[in-house]
């Protein structure tokens, strides 16, 4: 069974919001914080294109990016 495109996007959302966590050594309420500051999940979906053909070290590359041009830091 193949799933739809919504599927799909979630799913990375989520393998790509605990990849991040992991990486920067976040709970998921920080993690949640980050997003609300700098919008991390609609980035993901709106970038899926590119991102679903592009390795987890390689999406939180841009997403860390994403979060500098913001005037962020993680």
């Amino acid at each position: 069974m193949c799933m739809t495109l919504a599927e799909r996007k979630s799913y990375l959302m989520v393998c790509m919001a605990d990849y991040l966590m992991h990486r920067w050594g976040k709970t998921l309420q920080e993690f949640l914080h980050l997003d609300s500051l700098y919008g991390i999940l609609d980035y993901l979906i709106l970038g899926y294109e590119p991102f679903h053909l592009t390795g987890d070290e390689g999406i939180a590359e841009e997403v860390e990016e994403f979060i500098r041009v913001q005037g962020g830091t993680i």
